[in-house]
């Protein structure tokens, strides 16, 4: 019987920047039906595969659902008075200084608004940070010493309409796969785009570049520097341009001349070759329509805004902004981060785009918000504010979204500051994370798919992000919790917001307050929104204004800048060496990084049993001749370390890594592995302009791991694993998979597994005590129950043909056997390692296809297996076997 479908609601994916729409239908059987909407300008119906599986995540289990004060259950009305009270007595002790907000790219723009106006407004400091300073804080800066605001020129049609696009930092395949699929899908229709990708790593994004340029870490505004030097020596700046729209050009072009004055001087810096760099600089200079997309790769440096301006000196000195296929475009790496940007999110500005230290922006929001306390100096950036709190100075947090002991740098040290910490307020929609183990309190927020509110994505525009389930348990949106805690600090006027149109109306009203053209920032075509308008609300671009309702594609077409002169500013940028070099003690370049299937610190993905599958283990990426000189072997384990911290990751040989470096991903807590929490590794440093983290260039050693013995369970319920120095927790499908091992020898392997999943029951085992091998499975009712390997080395069967055994009903005789023998019984299918997630489509199904001929291409692969039809992540996996 087809499943009875229910109201389908537009809302917004949670994920990245890019800002997909999204069509959510719950159904009658409590899980929710997710498609692309096409309707929605940024992905037109396409979705990725995280985005695709959100119905997967929308489950209670692991949520919190009630308010708690030190582990107890209260009602709200005691949370509240427990918050408000205690910030209240410390402020009154300590001053304004001594109290901070860590809030989250992950909130929406009402909850972010509000949070700000008490912190600023009424609290009268300037302690609110967001962990979107890790992610895009250096784009901002140089946005804003570039073109006096904080601006994005451009839109994602831009990057269709390009002859060039240069890709830096930025693996977009995975990290922004829809754009990516956009991108591809351009360049199928116009084979004469060229893209450039400059990582000096080869990933997934390489797979549509004419161009790979593996620069050495570090290096990228030298090569910048030398594109801009190049363009002045063969004569193709824009020199009407520069002469009636910029100021600053002779100090930059000084700088850019000694710097990088010569091909081979870039190349000496760079480690890429000359011609290469030729090709790339000659591709600049003869294209007119050129978009430079820069993300993490560059911002995450503590010269991170030097690079970033590097980037945009050269499209102004050519004249490529403001039009059609051109412009230097940052993408942010969260859902709402550019809405956090725009409300004052950031410890060093006001709301609506003004600052803090500017008197008459001060003035203005002073009088706006009828705040006389509004906080006059800047704040803690995200690093200090924590050092901060290590140090006693700030002595209450309130954390809202998002997971500081498992993100910041020195995670370790952020760790051992919250425990120390006087009060420390947790906003969470999970109950157990890194973070909400050491709350004072904890509040229960709602989660994506309860709470109603406006996100902004990489290219300004505005969508509106819906509920579409009810809010379970005692479960709050973000604004509410605030706006109570406000009131009972005593600021009841000032927050008298019922709904979130009523915070949005007041963002947009302040936006055009005594807004005469010159902030960019300006929503007040939306400033007397009804509440029906408000729910209907169409994707639009800011600036929305009286005369622009429709909003506006990009910025600066009238060469119009924000700064008093109105002209753009080139910025003098000298390279600098990363701040922490390597050593003979660490010699290695650590730099992190997301792959395709899993967010942040997959409080939400860990749910979905998909996105699991592609990559299950926390992993160490690293080069054959780096593995060879570490003495290291693919799929085996081994230890990183830094000054700051250590962690026990899987072995990944690939010559796509480049020499010297390893790649290691971010998402992995203690709550999904026993030590895999690579910030711990990575130091405290950042950018002096912009506070933004080093994120890419940690040195470090690495040395194989050799335990005892390794081994794995397959599990139908979780468990608790006990005697593993390593452990990593995955979710499958009906079962739970750990993948384990231990210093200890396990002196009666068969009792420990029987300690793990439980005496009942039949147990078929295998006992080699001279090899040390044991295999069981636990069967209940015919069913398998659970499994146990364990091995003297890592070369142990493959998980995916017992994973399968567990949908099985019922056991045959040959799959019994094949438990105790390890390996699959003749004519049973091992699909493999997962490459397609959305359809489950395995390695060894793929090589299967194209070894017996039945497949020949990408297209002829998605005909017969579906794999690489649903979100094209895939594809460039799809074509290596294909090549292989």
């Amino acid at each position: 019987m087809a499943e009875q479908h229910t109201t389908t609601t537009k809302t917004t994916c949670p994920y990245c920047g890019v800002g997909c729409g999204v069509l959510a239908t719950p159904l009658q059987n409590g899980t929710v039906q997710i498609e692309g909407d096409e309707t929605h300008p940024a992905n037109l119906g396409r979705l990725c595969s995280k985005g695709s599986a959100l119905g997967e995540t929308v489950d209670l289990g692991n949520r919190l659902l009630h308010p708690k004060v030190h582990g107890k259950r209260v009602s709200w009305d005691e949370a509240i008075v427990s918050v408000a009270r205690g910030f209240s007595d410390i402020i009154a002790k300590h001053g304004p200084e001594s109290v901070a907000f860590y809030v989250s790219g992950q909130v929406l723009t009402e909850d972010y608004y509000t949070a700000n106006k008490l912190m600023k407004g009424f609290i009268g400091g300037a302690n609110i940070d967001t962990n979107s300073r890790l992610c895009m804080s250096s784009a901002v800066a140089a946005y804003k010493r570039a073109f006096g605001s904080d601006t994005v020129p451009c839109s994602y049609e831009d990057i269709e309409l390009a002859d060039l696009v240069i890709l830096a930092g930025s693996n977009l395949a995975w990290c922004h796969p829809v754009i990516f699929q956009r991108l591809r899908q351009a360049k199928e229709d116009r084979p004469e785009m060229k893209i450039v990708v400059i990582d000096p790593r080869k990933t997934s994004t390489c797979d549509i570049a004419d161009l790979h340029l593996s620069v050495k870490p570090g290096t990228d505004a030298t090569l910048f520097n030398g594109l801009l030097h190049y363009l002045k020596k063969e004569d193709y700046l824009d020199l009407e341009f520069l002469e009636a729209h910029t100021e600053g050009f002779a100090a930059a072009m000084t700088a850019a001349k000694t710097s990088a004055g010569s091909i081979p001087q870039v190349a000496a810096v760079t480690e890429l070759q000359e011609q290469d760099i030729v090709k790339f600089y000659q591709l600049f200079a003869s294209t007119e329509k050129v978009v430079t997309v820069y993300s993490q790769g560059i911002n995450q440096s503590t010269s991170g805004t030097d690079k970033c301006n590097s980037i945009i000196n050269c499209h102004l000195a050519t004249g490529r902004i403001g039009k059609p296929g051109m412009g230097p475009f940052s993408f942010t790496g969260q859902p709402n981060a550019m809405g956090g940007r725009e409300v004052g999110g950031l410890s060093n500005q006001l709301a609506a785009h003004m600052e803090i230290t500017n008197p008459e922006h001060h003035d203005r929001v002073s009088r706006f918000w009828k705040a006389d306390n509004l906080a006059r100096e800047n704040g803690a950036k995200a690093i200090d504010m924590f050092n901060e709190v290590a140090s006693g100075k700030i002595k209450a947090i309130w954390i809202m979204a998002t997971n500081p002991v498992v993100s910041l740098p020195d995670a370790d040290k952020v760790k051992v500051a919250l425990e120390k910490c006087e009060l420390v307020v947790v906003s969470e929609c999970e109950q157990f994370t890194d973070t909400t183990e050491l709350a004072d309190i904890l509040l229960p927020a709602a989660a994506w798919g309860e709470k109603d509110g406006m996100v902004t994505n990489s290219e300004r525009r505005i969508s509106h992000q819906r509920a579409f389930l009810p809010l379970p348990g005692e479960a709050r949106p973000d604004w509410w919790i605030i706006t109570q805690v406000a009131r009972k600090m005593g600021f009841e006027a000032a927050f008298p917001f019922e709904k979130p149109a009523d915070v949005f109306r007041e963002h947009a009203q302040l936006s055009a307050f005594e807004n005469d053209g010159e902030r960019d920032f300006n929503i007040g075509g939306l400033a007397d929104i009804s509440d029906e308008d408000y729910d209907n609300l169409v994707p639009v671009q800011w600036p929305v204004m009286e005369n622009t309702e429709m909003g506006t594609a990009r910025l600066f077409t009238d060469k119009r800048f924000f700064t008093p002169s109105g002209k753009a500013r080139m910025i003098s940028v000298e390279p600098k060496l990363p701040f922490n070099p390597t050593t003979e003690a660490y010699p290695l370049v650590l730099n992190t990084g997301r792959i395709r299937d899993q967010w942040h610190t997959m409080t939400r993905t860990g749910r979905a049993v998909r996105l699991n599958a592609h990559i299950p283990e926390p992993m160490v990426q690293i080069h054959p001749l780096d593995a060879a000189t570490f003495e290291l072997v693919d799929g085996a384990l081994a230890e990183v370390s830094s000054q700051w911290g250590e962690m026990i990751v899987r072995v990944v040989v690939t010559d796509e890594q480049r020499p010297g470096s390893i790649f290691v991903p971010i998402h992995w807590s203690s709550q999904y592995a026993s030590m895999a929490r690579v910030d711990a590794l990575v130091a405290s440093v950042y950018d002096p302009v912009s506070g933004q983290p080093e994120s890419k260039h940690t040195p470090v050693t690495i040395r194989a791991y050799q335990p005892v013995w390794h081994g794995f369970i397959l599990s139908r319920h979780p468990i608790t694993v006990k005697d593993a120095n390593y452990w990593v927790k995955v979710r499958g499908a009906q079962f739970w998979r750990y993948e384990i091992a231990g210093q200890q020898s396990l002196d009666d392997p068969a009792k420990w597994a029987q300690q793990h999943l439980g005496e009942e029951g039949e147990w078929l085992d295998f006992t080699d005590a001279k090899a040390g091998r044991y295999r069981a499975g636990q069967i209940k009712r015919n069913r398998l129950e659970g499994v146990v390997f364990i091995a003297p080395s890592h070369d142990l069967p493959a998980r995916s043909w017992l994973s399968q055994l567990f949908s099985l009903n019922s056991l045959s005789d040959a799959e019994r056997y094949s438990l105790l023998v390890g390996q699959p019984s003749q004519g049973q299918k091992d699909a493999g390692q997962i490459v397609c997630s959305c359809f489950g489509v395995g390695q060894n199904t793929l090589n299967e296809a194209i070894q017996s001929g039945h497949v020949n291409s990408v297209d002829e692969i998605g005909q017969k297996l579906k794999a690489g039809t649903n979100c094209g992540s895939c594809v460039p996996e799809l074509k290596k076997l294909l090549a292989h």
